[in-house]
């Protein structure tokens, strides 16, 4: 099993997820920038190790780490995870705004500027363990992580491409604030009247690549 080939759909759709994307960007433009957004940062890398490494020993617990064909435990896990997708894009699609309609996004947004950095990782540790659309992909990471064998390196792997959409615009302002608010305002714009259309688009691709796993995998077994 390539365990790379399994992981990168996944640590990428992690890493499309415009909500956190728009609170890491709003943190930075706040007054308490560099703490805040430092410990969403800790806070979202946190939430995507502890839940994957979490289903991953799950998985070897109930007896999912074994090579060779796919169990059919883990084509229902991947059918199960393609239904979940399939929910979440007629939900984002519904929930999309409507022209000329401004976008609404969560309430806590609101009270960013007075954010702590403790409450800040709090917020993104429960967005990227927690959100279902995260907590799907990192199930999925983590029963390809117990299949693949090797632990280490295919967790740091997907960590690091799961994170980097958080993390980029982190490092990015640390090094060159100034010259990063006016991209960072553009694409905080864009990504509010674009985050539910985004997502229902993403959740949907995900969706039809898992039933079809799920078919070569069947047909792997006949």
């Amino acid at each position: 099993m390539n365990v790379t080939g399994e992981l990168l759909p996944l640590a990428l759709g992690v890493a499309i997820s415009p909500v956190p994307i728009i609170a890491v960007i709003l943190m930075l433009l706040a007054p308490r920038a560099g703490g805040t957004s430092t410990g969403f940062l800790i806070g979202w890398v946190a939430g995507v190790v502890i839940a994957t490494v979490l289903f991953a020993m799950l998985a070897e617990a109930v007896g999912l780490e074994s090579g060779g064909q796919p169990s059919a435990v883990v084509s229902w896990i991947k059918l199960l995870l393609g239904v979940v997708m399939l929910l979440l894009a007629i939900k984002q699609w519904k929930a999309r705004p409507k022209e000329g309609q401004a976008p609404k996004l969560p309430a806590w947004m609101a009270a960013i500027d007075k954010m702590t950095p403790g409450r800040s990782e709090s917020i993104g540790f429960l967005l990227s363990a927690v959100n279902p659309k995260n907590l799907a992909m990192c199930v999925a990471a983590g029963v390809a992580i117990a299949q693949g064998g090797s632990h280490v390196l295919p967790l740091v792997v997907f960590t690091v491409i799961a994170v980097s959409t958080v993390a980029v615009p982190v490092i990015a302002y640390a090094v060159a604030a100034e010259r990063m608010r006016g991209p960072l305002n553009s694409l905080r714009y864009w990504l509010e009247h674009n985050n539910a259309t985004a997502l229902s688009s993403c959740c949907s691709c995900w969706a039809w690549c898992w039933s079809a796993r799920v078919l070569e995998d069947c047909d792997g077994a006949a």
